[in-house]
């Protein structure tokens, strides 16, 4: 029986249980879309099943996402360091927001970028309605939530929070080579080779 790639590949779509089977037999995870509540779930199910098969062979997180929910993004940064499995961080694409969370879960040396990916600090913003007091309270949490970003960005990066507030007041834009120099990127690579 003879069969083409492309009916492999139309089969696989519509079946992305078996896809997914194989995305976890490589040990990788993709985040290409908005970070969400939706997200961090379906990241945590995986992460407990790699997990599961094995805490010692690394798992590769892609990173490809404009950001989103600040606590979806602090979940992920959470559970990606609660496992014992070493953690690789690659961004493939844009890394903004709430996804730069996740792209600094991984320790020192093992976060990776492509050579056209771009990275984006920024402080949290929202669409808040309510009674005066009320968006008092959601002022005050979201200032809470902008600390804790920033300081998360300063401890791995190692630069003092008064500047990392600073460059995040406003959105901050770094391509691959700036974001090694600010001490984000470990190392920007071109083939899946270079991933050590």
């Amino acid at each position: 029986m003879y069969f083409r790639l492309e009916d492999e590949e139309k089969k696989k779509e519509q079946d992305p249980g078996g896809m997914m089977k194989e995305m976890l037999d490589t040990r990788t995870i993709i985040i290409a879309e908005e970070i969400s509540p939706e997200l961090s779930r379906r990241v945590l199910s995986q992460l407990i099943l790699l997990n599961k098969r094995s805490e010692k062979e690394p798992i590769y997180v892609y990173i490809n996402s404009g950001g989103g929910c600040a606590d979806s993004g602090f979940t992920i940064y959470d559970m990606l360091q609660f496992f014992k499995a070493p953690v690789f961080t690659v961004c493939s694409g844009m890394c903004a927001s709430a996804a730069i969370l996740i792209f600094l879960a991984a320790k020192k040396g093992k976060n990776f970028s492509l050579p056209n990916s771009r990275f984006m600090l920024h402080q949290p913003s929202t669409g808040v309605r309510g009674t005066a007091s009320d968006i008092e309270i959601t002022a005050e949490e979201i200032n809470k939530t902008r600390v804790r970003y920033n300081q998360i960005v300063a401890d791995v990066c190692n630069k003092p929070l008064e500047e990392v507030s600073k460059d995040a007041d406003r959105d901050f834009w770094m391509s691959p080579a700036e974001a090694k120099k600010y001490g984000m990127v470990s190392k920007v690579i071109t083939s899946f080779a270079m991933l050590k």
